[in-house]
């Protein structure tokens, strides 16, 4: 019987100013009707290659050559009509940074219904009640008055969402998802999973799905290949992989997790920020003359404080609040309350007044390929800061920036590419580095491992556990992996719509969590 997908042999390469990188080597496997293969590996292992050259998405630089076969038809040298065919029809994908994928010129719905009637013909009513189901099955709350927003009116997670929603659109043979849960809180992790088995099943759709998630994969994959340089280094089913792990490699994946615990707080630990009855409410306007009829309470009533060497945990939904918390903090959108930052009331400062603090407090965003300048290299976005705030520490700016790459795991050799030569965690760790070469004294953190592989998520946390250690750091550690925010967290906050459900001690709100809500976030994380 004839695989719906399979590879053979397939070899990837990029040629760029005479040098061949070799990113795919000799893969061989296959997806059949109804079975879910998971791709895992660390970034830049190739998987996201090795996805985009099924339908030959790389482009001209890349040198493809093997066979990939769809329900029998040869996609490598087809031609672009069949591609086109192909492509968003019968092989669609969840990528991974949905920023990047979204058009922010359009609204939600439009983008929707383009993809509606480009394949199904479908247009007015029939699209909108389509696409209404669809975001309901994917969790958007109140979708009806989702349908005019853009993409930066969304959450990073109901992004992901809004473009899963857009793959399934069309009722796909072959779902490719890469990292398709990265953005996404557990809970909704848990019903987004759930609703692509349940798909898999109904319509006998063939699912390759690509993370780095280890629990993911043992919940949802029938096989698993394992990814190291380019290459398969182990293929099975599920159970006997996680069981039997032969490589060594494997074995080094499935004991990668974020472990241990942080550093106590020194008692004579000074704080660095507090807020009181903070607030942030976004107002509705309508009609010819913008009135405000309403509001969204992105955050109501917020009072907290975190100390020099302190890390505040702040977990939730998608939507609930958090990231619009931090950003209210550090004065970046209009908030009511008082915020103390280095024992200096900052809520009525100038946006001048604050430019001499930017420096001491920095945050690395969810989106890093959103936040890096595709113009700019990776030593230019690392030291841009220095030069803004006129940092000198009697070193040159190149010598700074190697001693940071090196700090968050980067090659200082790549320090003169562009962002689009990096992986997607490698990203990341650019965006960190950018905030970290600055020696804040608050870091806000909003989901900095999201996009990161298990071992380099254990490197990191390590990382900035050892530098808050050595600087006494205070950080906002924004994320929907409750593994990670236990290693990294004194103190966790827990939001739902905008309001704090609970707030405390880490070791008691995981043990004995006091809200039914935060004991069903626990309960997903499990």
């Amino acid at each position: 019987m004839t695989a719906l997908l399979e590879v053979k042999d397939l070899s990837v390469s990029f040629r760029q100013d005479g040098k061949v990188t070799h990113a795919v080597r000799n893969v061989s496997f296959s997806v059949e009707r109804g079975e879910t293969v998971a791709l895992v590996g660390e970034s830049g292992s190739g998987k996201s290659v090795l996805a985009l050259s099924t339908v030959s998405l790389l482009g001209d630089s890349a040198t493809v050559t093997g066979s990939v076969t769809y329900d029998g038809q040869q996609m490598i040298g087809a031609d672009e009509n069949m591609l086109r065919k192909v492509r968003g029809n019968d092989i669609s994908f969840i990528f991974q940074e949905p920023m990047t994928s979204l058009n922010p010129l359009h609204t939600i719905e439009k983008q929707l219904a383009e993809s509606l009637a480009l394949h199904q013909g479908l247009a007015g009513e029939a699209a909108r009640a389509r696409i209404l189901e669809l975001l309901d099955k994917v969790g958007i709350k109140d979708a009806e008055s989702r349908l005019g927003a853009y993409p930066h009116q969304l959450s990073g997670g109901q992004r992901q969402r809004v473009m899963i929603a857009m793959a399934l659109a069309n009722k796909p043979d072959v779902l490719i998802a890469d990292e398709p849960t990265t953005a996404l809180d557990v809970t909704i992790q848990a019903q987004i999973l759930d609703l692509l088995k349940e798909l898999k099943d109904s319509e006998g759709m063939g699912l390759l799905f690509i993370t780095h998630d280890l629990g993911i994969v043992r919940r949802i994959a029938d096989r698993v290949c394992v990814m190291q340089r380019g290459e398969i280094v182990e293929q099975g089913p599920t159970k006997e992989i996680f069981d039997n792990p032969q490589h060594a490699y494997t074995k080094k994946l499935l004991s990668a997790e974020p472990k241990g615990e942080p550093d106590p707080i020194p008692a004579d630990a000074r704080e660095i920020v507090s807020t009181e009855h903070l607030k942030v409410w976004f107002p509705i306007q309508k009609g010819l003359l913008r009135r405000t009829v309403g509001y969204v309470k992105a955050v109501n009533d917020a009072t907290l404080a975190v100390r020099s060497g302190e890390t505040l945990g702040i977990v939730g939904e998608s939507g609930s609040g958090k990231t619009t918390l931090a950003l209210g903090i550090m004065r970046l959108i209009a908030s009511e309350g008082g915020i103390t930052f280095m024992d200096q009331n900052v809520r009525k400062w100038s946006t001048r007044e604050l430019r001499r603090l930017r420096a001491e407090m920095q945050i690395v965003f969810q989106d890093p390929f959103g936040s890096l300048s595709p113009r700019m290299t990776c030593f230019q976005i690392i030291a841009e800061g220095l030069g803004v705030h006129g940092i000198d520490r009697g070193q040159d700016q190149r010598a700074l920036v190697h001693e940071v790459m090196v700090e968050v795991g980067l090659d200082p050799a790549t320090m003169d590419r562009y962002p689009h030569e990096f992986s997607g965690g490698q990203r990341q760790r650019i965006a960190i580095a950018r905030a970290m070469v600055l020696r804040p004294k608050l870091l806000v953190l909003d989901e900095p491992t999201s996009a990161l592989d298990m071992t380099v998520q254990v490197q990191i946390v390590d990382l900035l556990r050892d530098l808050q250690k050595k600087y006494g750091l205070a950080y906002l550690f924004i994320s929907h992996d409750l593994k990670v925010v236990r290693a990294m967290s004194h103190k966790v906050l827990v939001m739902k719509a905008g309001d704090i459900i609970e707030y405390g001690d880490a070791d008691e709100l995981y043990e004995r969590p006091k809200s039914d809500y935060t004991r069903t976030l626990l309960q997903a994380a499990t």
